[in-house]
């Protein structure tokens, strides 16, 4: 579909993340590699009631994005099957240069450093030589993100899109907006699984306009939410280092 966006009006960008994963197996209690996770039931349920939300609202997409990780990918489909056969028919575009901030070997990482290493994004204005579980760094993440961002506002053929993608991506390309795009990452805007943000864009460079963050349709004001994502993997992977020691013991 081509944009009917007049002269000087701003676009929209429905901005989601994925829904909700297990990043460690039930059964083993082993890592699942971040490339390969796939939506738990609940991230199922969490991408459905995102899409009825766009449904009551009357939302209509001319461009969807994910970044080509299947719980995006999932996500996404989710969403558009809530959405009639219009949206189902649109053949969401992959942009890998969008996927998450790329982690290390965690089994490099020393007992002393865990904790800094899983939580330290979530502080406000990051270094661009801070790194994700010692691997990427936020510049590193910002390199390949903000083209991309430069890239879809440049392009005119869309008047309403829906990016479904990553928490700490999702950060990089709301503290872009909400500085009037600089280059910068606030790690503290926590993204909930299947969360939707809402962002207006004009033709300047810092015509951003947000205005709804973190709007989780199933939870709305997050009662039962007091810890991020990597808080609570990192309490998973104490449970899953210290099994492992007890096998090297036993």
């Amino acid at each position: 579909m081509s944009s009917t966006t007049a002269p000087g009006q701003r676009r929209r960008i429905y901005l989601m993340r994925h829904g909700a994963v297990s990043y460690f197996d039930a059964t083993t209690g082993r890592p699942v590699l971040p490339e390969q996770v796939s939506l738990n039931e609940l991230g199922q349920a969490q991408a459905r009631a995102a899409g009825e939300q766009f449904a009551r609202e009357g939302v209509r997409f001319d461009r969807v994005i994910v970044s080509g990780l299947p719980r995006t990918v999932q996500t996404a489909g989710l969403v558009l099957q809530q959405l009639g056969a219009s949206a189902q028919a649109l053949s969401p575009q992959t942009w890998p240069e969008l996927q998450e901030i790329r982690g290390g070997r965690l089994a490099e990482i020393p007992q002393a450093d865990l904790q800094a290493a899983f939580t330290g994004l979530h502080h406000a204005r990051l270094g661009e030589d801070t790194r994700f579980l010692n691997g990427e760094s936020v510049g590193e993440l910002l390199d390949r993100v903000l083209p991309a961002v430069a890239r879809l506002r440049a392009d005119p053929g869309w008047d309403c899109a829906l990016l479904v993608l990553h928490g700490v991506v999702n950060a990089a390309i709301l503290s872009h907006a909400l500085s009037g795009g600089q280059r910068l990452l606030y790690g503290s805007l926590v993204q909930s699984p299947a969360c939707i943000n809402v962002l207006d864009v004009g033709a300047a460079p810092d015509d951003w306009l947000l205005r709804v963050c973190n709007f989780a349709p199933t939870g709305a004001l997050h009662v039962e939410e007091r810890h991020t994502t990597m808080e609570a993997l990192y309490q998973q992977y104490l449970r899953y280092r210290a099994l492992q020691d007890e096998k090297k013991e036993a």
